[in-house]
């Protein structure tokens, strides 16, 4: 059969899980199981699209998979796979069961400061490969933003703000729901940035002000999502100095929030990168891949 698959990339992402039906470097069908939805071996090209299926040969595959992180206590399919330890270079790739023909690409951790990541290593590994003998620091923004130093194709360093899922819980589940709405005003943002570098130490006061403000006023506040965004990356910039400030800096990601943190950067006068996280992965997947069969 012409056009069919010869292994398939697996991203298992916080919210859902990507899978790309390769013919080797070339993506055939791409497909995404819906958020809550399992990922295990056995079983899981039921829950694909006719299109996917029809590009799979009908023996065994090889599947090369990042971000995968067992559940505890869960019943696993598969054998875990533990975060590398830096320094480490990057595209490893640890087999799974042979019978499966299962490789798990591993996440790193690191001692000091605590830190661990799944999934963003491939990205990082993804734009390396797209970007020969590159060394600075690279910019993951998501729920929980990761700054990575790489040198020499190696990740040096790396830290994790929960800046966006401090976002979330901020505008959803706190006193300041009532005031952040979906409005939007890029004045206020650079402002409240430029105060939360300025002092960051401040910042559980400046929320309780946008609280307050509310309260006042006794309606919505069209630039108070803007406000939080920009107190709430300020905060993590301003912590995050020692890895942006002189780097040459790549941010990978999509939409609005990575074009946040570009905007937040720019302010600063520093020069960014912006590369595409779902291509980036492709092409960490794609890497792996050819490590593990060259």
């Amino acid at each position: 059969m012409q056009n069919q698959a010869d292994w398939i990339a697996v991203d298992c992402g916080a919210d859902r899980v990507h899978l790309w039906a390769m013919l080797g470097e070339r993506a055939l069908a791409a497909a995404e199981l819906a958020p809550g939805a399992a990922f295990e071996v056995a079983g899981f090209e039921s829950l694909l699209p006719d299109s996917f299926r029809a590009c799979l040969p009908d023996g065994p595959i090889d599947l090369v998979v990042c971000g995968w992180q067992p559940e505890a206590g869960a019943s696993l399919t598969w054998r875990p796979v533990p975060a590398a330890p830096l320094p480490k270079a990057l595209h490893r790739v640890m087999r799974g069961d042979a019978g499966l023909r299962l490789h798990l690409v591993p996440g790193l951790s690191q001692d000091s400061p605590c830190a661990a990541i799944c999934g963003a290593e491939t990205r990082i590994a993804g734009f390396l490969s797209r970007h020969a003998n590159w060394d600075g620091v690279i910019c993951l923004p998501g729920a929980h933003t990761t700054w990575a130093h790489v040198s020499a194709d190696e990740v040096v360093s790396f830290q994790s703000f929960m800046t966006g899922e401090m976002l979330a819980l901020l505008s959803e589940h706190s006193v300041l729901h009532a005031a952040v709405g979906e409005g939007w005003d890029d004045a206020a943002f650079d402002t409240a940035l430029s105060d939360a570098m300025a002092r960051p130490e401040a910042l559980a006061a400046r929320l309780s002000a946008i609280h307050a403000a509310h309260l006042l006023k006794g309606r919505e506040d069209p630039s108070a999502r803007a406000r939080l965004s920009g107190l709430l990356i300020g905060a993590e910039l301003a912590a995050a100095r020692p890895y942006w400030l002189g780097q040459q800096v790549a941010v990978i990601g999509g939409g609005a929030t990575a074009a946040l943190y570009e905007r937040a950067l720019g302010l600063q006068g520093v020069p960014v990168i912006r590369a595409d996280a779902s291509e980036m992965t492709l092409a960490g997947l794609m890497a792996a891949h050819s490590q593990q069969t060259g």
